[in-house]
């Protein structure tokens, strides 16, 4: 059995803790040891084994991914990572990681979104494997058994039974509050966007009923594959117009983290029903989400239904019911080219993270952190200057060629225009105050001239 997980979505409903470059599938959420991703990937070696799993997600993500694999303890096959060079929605996704399978041969594959939470991994792996029986003839969907209505779900409504499934009458779009109810008092389920299927069987649907996608990716070249297949998602392209699907029921605490309602759900409440971590202060508030920087002492007061969400960036404050509209901010971020929507002050990179500090016209402080063993990019810039000072660790410093130790207290200058490089060549995390002087001091002005990440 293979395992396909979806790990390139951006997650905007969830800004400002997911962001563009660090979406919320790698956050590690307060509370958590682990991010979305790494507890999804746990969940799949409950199902297969490592080099049975397929992730499709794409540049940016590749390195978040492999490196959380990476602190999991876990060797994973680079080639089982699927990089898309745009994102078109789920079925080609799907497919992308379907076609790579079938150089191998047809066999049954489950997709998972790498942002879900589950509890009770026990009975959920067994209703996953139950759906096996019926792979052979259908294309399957986990359908959950609803808690409560729920306006930030669709629905799948399920028809005659067959064996511990149903066929697929319909599948809904997320409905209002009062349409929701009606669908729980029916016996809908929640469309969890979990699949079952064979690769011939699913290749059959995608060829009659999306013929599109199914043309596009007889392109050998997969930037030409994605510059011509639809944007479409696996619901729009093949479930909802299949005759060959089945819904099998999962009853299992479940959580799609897609918006702050989902979020919400998730988490204790305390006495009032307020969601809130390290000791924020609520009098006289009920049913509100507070979600804080850790370094930051707040306290609200007489207010409701609120979501706030602090960071030392950001700030998002919303009333709970309209927590679907954050996209809409995220939206307006990008018309004004907001860096805000696309980075947080602290960016992870294969080799370790930077966390800006504070910058002016003519400059920037950051704390960079490297990874035993790692080293960034031997790279030059052209319009700024950078000084080194090593506060934890030791640096290996390469500068036109020339090696040379920096210790902890010790301090170095590279100059405009020369090359350089940065390595941690210990085995404890090196940190590094670097201040950058200059009139341009965004992040493409870096010339690669040699990376181990292959970034050139």
């Amino acid at each position: 059995m293979k395992v396909i997980i979806l790990a390139g979505g951006s997650g905007t409903r969830l800004w400002p803790l997911s962001r563009t470059n660090y979406p919320k599938q790698f956050l590690k959420l307060k509370g958590m040891d682990k991010s979305i991703f790494q507890t999804s990937f746990k969940r799949c070696l409950k199902i297969t084994d490592s080099n049975q799993i397929f992730i499709v997600t794409n540049k940016e993500y590749r390195f978040l991914a492999l490196g959380q694999i990476e602190e999991l303890g876990y060797k994973f096959n680079e080639k089982n990572i699927l990089i898309e060079p745009s994102g078109k929605n789920t079925l080609p996704a799907i497919y992308y990681a379907v076609k790579e399978i079938q150089k191998n041969g047809d066999d049954i594959s489950v997709v998972f979104p790498s942002d879900h939470l589950i509890e009770d991994e026990k009975a959920f792996v067994e209703t996953i494997l139950s759906g096996v029986n019926f792979a052979n003839d259908y294309i399957i969907t986990y359908g959950i058994k609803p808690s409560k209505p729920h306006t930030g779900y669709g629905y799948i409504k399920p028809q005659s039974a067959i064996g511990q499934g149903y066929r697929v009458d319909k599948f809904k779009e997320k409905p209002n509050l009062e349409t929701a109810e009606s669908y729980i008092n029916k016996g809908y389920f929640w469309n969890s966007g979990m699949f079952m299927f064979r690769t011939d069987i699913f290749t059959e649907e995608v060829k009659r009923y999306c013929p599109e996608v199914f043309m596009s990716f007889q392109e050998n070249d997969i930037e030409k594959t994605y510059e011509i297949t639809p944007n479409i998602s696996i619901d729009y392209g093949i479930m909802e117009q299949s005759q060959r699907v089945a819904v099998v029921p999962m009853n299992v605490k479940w959580t799609d983290l897609g918006s702050f309602d989902a979020f919400y759900d998730q988490f204790a409440k305390d006495e009032n029903n307020n969601v809130v971590f390290d000791g924020d202060i609520l009098i006289d508030s009920t049913n509100n989400l507070l979600y804080t920087d850790k370094d930051k002492a707040v306290a609200i007061v007489g207010v409701n239904d609120l979501i706030i969400v602090d960071e030392k960036d950001a700030l998002l404050i919303c009333k709970k019911d309209q927590s679907q509209k954050v996209k809409e901010v995220v939206d307006k971020l990008k018309k004004l080219k907001d860096s805000k929507v696309d980075y947080h002050l602290t960016t992870y990179r294969p080799w370790g993270s930077y966390t800006i500090l504070e910058e002016g016209l003519f400059y920037k402080i950051k704390r960079i952190s490297v990874l035993p063993g790692k080293k960034l990019s031997y790279q030059l810039h052209h319009h700024r200057s950078e000084h080194w000072i090593v506060v934890k660790g030791t640096a290996k410093v390469t500068v036109e060629g020339k090696d040379f130790l920096v210790r902890s207290g010790e301090s170095t200058f590279v100059q405009t225009g020369y090359k350089h490089r940065l390595e941690n060549p210990g085995k404890v995390l090196l940190e590094v105050i670097e201040v950058q002087l200059g009139e341009y001091l965004e992040e493409d002005d870096i010339v690669r001239i040699n990376d181990d990440f292959g970034r050139c």
